[in-house]
């Protein structure tokens, strides 16, 4: 499970401090996706960092108990002066998996051919997008941390193999994941919270989430 007992987190923009949360408690046991609605610019990324261990909060106890993946799009562990064979294997040591797999894993699913030997600086974004998410899907975690839903790429092929994986993973882990619609939600989650001006609002089910989300960000 993933536990937030009384967390806060703020930032100083020069001119005033932004309250990203505020004395914020939730847990989010094995089994049980969530969803978290939030208007952009108020902290998404954030929230997923600080889920992931890579924020820490002002105050509060963030509580672990499971392997937790790094969020979809970061590329905090992989070296752009490597290439995508390079990074998937010396990435699947580190998480004790067989780099032989994680390498022919990543390949397939990326598919960008040639490329995947060439260093990951040269890529382009959609490129990196694909690669980024290939090697998530390729380690194994029991929760799956995305922001804002399946990476922007203009790859049919890709969409179709990573959105089937994704689907199938659902059935045995469990995924948090952070958007400013509610459209994005709807493929992963029943359950949701949503997140305006500092306050987390856990509820049941994404319908509830929906009415309080449209009534607070469009009054």
């Amino acid at each position: 499970m993933i536990e937030f007992v009384n967390v806060s987190k703020s930032f100083w923009t020069g001119k005033q401090r932004k309250v990203i949360l505020d004395r914020a408690s939730f847990r989010v046991e094995l089994g049980q996706s969530l969803g978290i609605l939030a208007p952009n610019g108020t902290g998404k990324t954030t929230v997923i960092n600080m889920m992931a261990g890579l924020e820490k909060p002002d105050e509060g106890v963030i509580n672990r108990n499971a392997k937790i993946s790094f969020p979809l799009g970061f590329m905090g562990g992989v070296v752009n002066k490597h290439s995508a064979m390079e990074n998937s294997r010396y990435i699947a040591r580190l998480y004790g998996l067989d780099p032989d797999y994680v390498e022919a894993f990543c390949r397939w699913l990326c598919g960008i051919e040639e490329y995947f030997d060439m260093p990951v600086g040269t890529y382009s974004q959609g490129m990196k997008a694909r690669f980024t998410f290939a090697l998530l899907l390729a380690l194994d975690f029991d929760f799956y941390l995305i922001d804002e839903g399946m990476p922007q790429t203009t790859d049919v092929e890709f969409n179709r193999k990573a959105g089937a994986i994704l689907k199938e993973r659902l059935q045995t882990t469990t995924v948090i994941i952070v958007s400013h619609q509610a459209e994005v939600l709807e493929k992963f989650v029943r359950q949701a919270a949503v997140l305006v001006d500092g306050q987390f609002r856990l509820f049941d089910t994404l319908e509830e989430a929906k009415q309080l989300y449209d009534y607070q960000t469009k009054s």
